[in-house]
């Protein structure tokens, strides 16, 4: 029952998100608005970190398998990939460049001023 709470939590935040996605004229995924109110109802206390703590943790978990989909769409695509393949792979690898080098920076960031306090 723990579980199907967190997950009715995490279900109605994003439906929410889904929501405003309908409601604002901005090109913003119903996912991002999601995310962005979670996020916020955590930070300042709305939503307790024990109160989706366990579900989160399986959605993370599962995540992976969520990949398949998208993965046999990409293989059932060849046809219309094959020509450009060399133009996507250079964009994925210095979009995947670029972000890994963010995610280090602003890692190093937190960890920075954490350990300053």
């Amino acid at each position: 029952m723990k579980y199907l709470k967190q997950f009715l939590i995490i279900l109605v935040i994003s439906f929410i998100g889904e929501i405003l996605k309908a409601v604002l004229p901005l090109p913003v995924p119903a996912s991002i608005y999601g995310m962005v109110i979670l996020f916020v109802c955590l930070v300042t206390g709305a939503v307790k970190l024990d109160a989706v703590k366990e579900t989160g943790r399986f959605l993370i978990e599962i995540m992976p398998v969520m990949f398949i989909p998208a993965g046999v769409g990409l293989m059932s695509s060849w046809g219309v990939l094959r020509p450009m393949l060399l133009s996507v792979s250079v964009v994925t690898v210095v979009v995947l460049v670029a972000v890994m080098a963010v995610t280090g920076r602003v890692s190093q960031a937190v960890i920075r001023r954490k350990n300053r306090k």
